[in-house]
């Protein structure tokens, strides 16, 4: 059972690791000063598609994409609906963990706490990686060491979420849950959806078009003063953003075909061209907006991710050409790991009261540092995969 290869698409590693590179950027960046405004975060209520504003959905729709592939490969290798569903289960679970206490580290007091959000984001990492990281297989005493490990990381989260006390007396809470949060919560209603639906192109298309139905039916305020609905973590948008990656995954399992991959590409195309089409016209209602998740937002977003992967796709898959993104592949199967770094960097940088100059944080200069400090992490991934240490969930 063990032998049976795992089927693999070169694009779809290739544009996670696109996308990971891109978001260890776009987090980089807004400390920067005197850099075009267009490669930022808008505003809230700004009207804008900041390049920032396209990394996350971005990286849903990847992860989106490869859940038919990963859920078929389980398959395959004979485990049941019921041990992937499990399976899926515990994935989000942990990706919840992750995004609470990523998301609750700007808010904690330092003096009710008794510690620094440096201080309290290192142990959040060790404990991350003494949790999640991928330990060898024994049977001998390193087992029991390993065990050991996770249960270690285990208190040490337990401890955080104990001593934690924010700012004002507020209490450890979801917020918005960060950004493991969100793609846990839609990871799980993608990932779900195909464990029914599986390859049925068309009810997997339904279950996008309800989504989206949710979501413009959100943006025009239906929903307003529902307490159940207001409950539900997240928007429509963002979970219509994996089912986009899911339906395109599944039409790409299907006819994506290496020797005669036209009808593929202009299928994708062509779903650009309307994704852009409805985009202008919900542009008249709603404005562009990441924070908002407007419908606007999704369409403008799909008119880029459905052309631009199957340009990727004709690029890696089709020419041959995936060494030119040699330096950057790690980070399309590290991607969590790659994630994760950050936090412990830049609280050593904290605690070590390092700065850059100002001069390294100013227009393109800041840019190019941004861009190198983004390949430094997936350097630092590569080489602690090449440890074997890495976080998989």
């Amino acid at each position: 059972m063990n032998k049976i290869k795992t089927i693999r698409v070169e694009a779809l590693d290739i544009f996670r690791a696109i996308t990971m590179f891109l978001m260890l950027f776009v987090n980089d960046i807004p400390g920067l000063k005197n850099i075009p405004h267009w490669l930022l975060h808008a505003a809230a209520d700004e009207d804008m598609l900041g390049f920032s504003d396209t990394i996350f959905p971005a990286f849903l729709f990847a992860m989106g994409m490869a859940i038919p592939y990963a859920i078929h490969n389980r398959l395959k290798k004979g485990d049941t609906t019921a041990k992937i569903g499990s399976h899926i289960l515990w994935r989000t679970l942990a990706l919840l963990i992750m995004g609470l206490f990523t998301v609750n580290i700007g808010h904690i007091d330092p003096i009710e706490t008794g510690m620094t959000s440096s201080s309290f984001m290192l142990l959040m990492v060790l404990a991350f990686f003494l949790i999640w990281s991928v330990y060898p297989r024994t049977d001998d005493w390193k087992n029991n060491l390993f065990i050991a490990m996770k249960i270690a990381g285990i208190i040490i989260l337990v401890y955080l979420f104990v001593i934690y006390e924010g700012k004002n007396g507020e209490s450890f809470s979801p917020r918005w849950w960060g950004i493991l949060g969100l793609i846990g919560w839609t990871y799980v209603l993608s990932a779900g959806i195909y464990l029914i639906t599986r390859e049925n192109l068309l009810y997997n298309s339904i279950a996008l078009i309800a989504l989206i139905a949710l979501s413009l039916l959100s943006a025009a305020g239906i929903f307003q003063g529902w307490p159940i609905i207001n409950q539900i973590p997240s928007q429509a948008t963002l979970y219509a953003f994996g089912m986009a990656g899911v339906c395109a995954g599944v039409f790409m399992r299907k006819y994506a075909n290496k020797e005669k991959p036209k009808h593929f590409f202009i299928v994708m195309t062509a779903i650009g061209v309307v994704s852009l089409i409805i985009a202008i016209i919900t542009h008249r209602f709603w404005i562009i907006s990441k924070i908002q998740a407007t419908p606007t937002w999704f369409f403008y977003c799909c008119a880029i991710f459905f052309p631009l992967f199957a340009f990727v796709f004709w690029l890696t898959d089709i020419k041959g050409k995936s060494n030119w993104f040699d330096i950057i592949k790690p980070a399309g199967t590290v991607t969590l790991t790659c994630y994760i770094i950050p936090y412990a960097w830049y609280s050593l940088q904290t605690i070590i009261g390092f700065n850059y100059p100002d001069w390294m944080t100013t227009g393109i200069v800041g840019i190019i540092k941004s861009l190198i400090f983004s390949l430094a992490i997936i350097g630092i991934a590569w080489l602690l995969m090449k440890a074997k240490i890495r976080l998989k969930i």
